[in-house]
């Protein structure tokens, strides 16, 4: 049975360690930050410290309770679930939130950590959390990827799909979709385009040349 000391050990580092990574994410204007990430880290300690006691109860008298400590720990994990699924956005192909809810996760691990008492392993995830959420941040800025536009384009019957994907390709975009709508009573052909760009390249220069085409009547661009 561990000791009020102790107990009190275990809830401040718990607080501390869970602060820390949430005042990363509230700095980054993350949904979840400082205070949701300490609440969910010391509840987590206190899960764990309240199974520890369940099962010191248990081997002292077996006959007043049988309790198995690593169900309510698997208990907190499946409820933390919860909280990361609620900062998760989708918006078009873009998901945002998952570092978030991961960091709610991994917060909620580091607390049965420390709870349990296994201190080292606690302390070296909460550092390899912290490296990852700081130092490579910077890393990941400077990793060349793609991004990915759609294109509406809205066009009369002598529109000619060769041109709009030459012109798309000499702008610096590749074709990654096409899909393709038909008005009879209006003579319009819609297409819906999805391009991938290596680099940022300015979309109005692009909506220019769509729009200089003879044919076309509207364009859309939606990232």
């Amino acid at each position: 049975m561990i000791n009020t000391y102790e107990v009190i050990l275990r809830l401040a580092i718990g607080a501390v360690f869970g602060g820390i990574i949430g005042f990363e994410r509230q700095s980054h204007g993350r949904p979840a930050g400082f205070r949701t990430h300490m609440l969910v880290c010391v509840a987590s300690v206190l899960i764990m410290i309240v199974s520890e006691y369940y099962y010191y109860l248990s081997f002292i008298d077996p006959t007043y309770i049988r309790i198995d400590p690593a169900r309510i720990a698997a208990g907190a994990i499946t409820g933390v679930g919860f909280l990361g699924a609620g900062v998760i956005i989708k918006t078009g192909v873009t998901v945002q939130g998952l570092t978030t809810a991961a960091c709610l996760w991994i917060v909620s691990a580091i607390g049965l950590a420390i709870g349990g008492g296994v201190y080292l392993a606690g302390t070296i995830a909460f550092i390899i959390t912290f490296f990852s959420l700081w130092f490579l941040r910077i890393v990941e800025k400077n990793i060349p990827k793609l991004i990915f536009r759609f294109i509406t384009i809205t066009a009369d019957d002598s529109g000619d799909e060769k041109e709009i994907i030459s012109l798309l390709r000499e702008a610096g975009s590749s074709i990654t979709n096409v899909d393709y709508e038909m008005d009879r009573s209006k003579k319009e052909t819609i297409y819906n385009i999805t391009i991938a760009l290596k680099d940022n390249i300015p979309m109005k220069k692009i909506l220019d040349e769509i729009t200089g085409l003879s044919f076309v009547k509207k364009v859309a661009i939606r990232s």
